[in-house]
């Protein structure tokens, strides 16, 4: 067993597990560490897991240190500094007329790399954006295109639910829906009413399938025959969160039925 942490890079961003090595640290803290990109500033999410090292998929990195108040100001500072990057980098594309869509900016901890997630309907030839950056901001410039889900999770806003957005309040990870999520809640196949704003199949439906599985166990689909009282009826509506169901027979007598 080896034990780790798991660190958010922001608040709404995926969580990674470090190494914790010997530190002692705590949900809420605040930590540098090691990454493919560079040291990178985080945020203690999960202070605390054992795991068997026959289950990493790839070695660990480590946690290098707690962040210090100097840290902090070095962070604050690359976060200010992005967000001038991201304006003027918007201003190339509209130079270049580029058909891409910057979304953020965000430099690594160490300042070695500066990375551009963007949108694009298809494959952009940015390579005079990326050499006009690299003049500018003298470190490695990395441009990449994101899908659309992951825009509605950096821009945010409400679900058609009335909530905020799930991918942009605490979903980590964004997984595959597929059209038999819906079915499996007996869901219209409606776009208006099975997609989000994004456009894409609601989350929802991915993280509530396990669910809506289990509780249909030993239900009956529409269209079934179901016997009731000696009679033989027609299954024509299903309520899998009440696990009720309603039934008709032949003379249009309707009953329903909680199991």
């Amino acid at each position: 067993m080896i034990s780790v942490a798991g660190i958010k890079f922001s608040p709404k961003g995926r969580k990674y597990y470090f190494n914790r090595k010997n530190f002692e640290i705590k949900d809420g803290d605040e930590v540098i560490v090691e990454t493919e990109r560079g040291l990178q500033y985080g945020f203690v999410q999960e202070a605390f897991k054992e795991i068997e090292e026959t289950k990493l998929v790839s070695p660990l990195k480590d946690i290098i240190r707690i962040a210090s108040k100097d840290d902090k100001q070095i962070y604050e500072k690359n976060l200010k500094d992005s967000s001038y990057a991201l304006k003027k980098a918007k201003k190339i594309v509209t130079e270049l007329e580029l058909p891409m869509n910057l979304i953020d900016a965000n430099y690594t901890f160490d300042r070695r790399q500066l990375l551009f997630n963007f949108t694009a309907e298809d494959r952009i030839d940015f390579r005079e954006l990326a050499k006009k950056l690299a003049g500018i901001y003298k470190t490695r410039i990395e441009l990449r295109q994101i899908g659309i889900r992951d825009k509605a999770r950096e821009i945010g806003g409400l679900g058609p639910c009335g909530r905020f957005l799930c991918c942009n309040s605490f979903l980590t990870d964004l997984n595959s829906v597929t059209i038999n999520m819906a079915k499996n809640q007996l869901l219209a196949l409606n776009p208006t009413k099975i997609n989000g704003v994004c456009g894409r199949l609601l989350c929802c439906l991915s993280y509530e399938d396990d669910t809506y599985t289990e509780l249909k166990r030993g239900l009956p689909n529409i269209g079934e025959d179901y016997t009731y009282n000696g009679s033989i009826y027609k299954v024509i509506d299903v309520d899998v969160l009440k696990r009720k169901i309603k039934i008709e027979n032949e003379q249009h007598i309707q009953e329903e039925v909680l199991l």
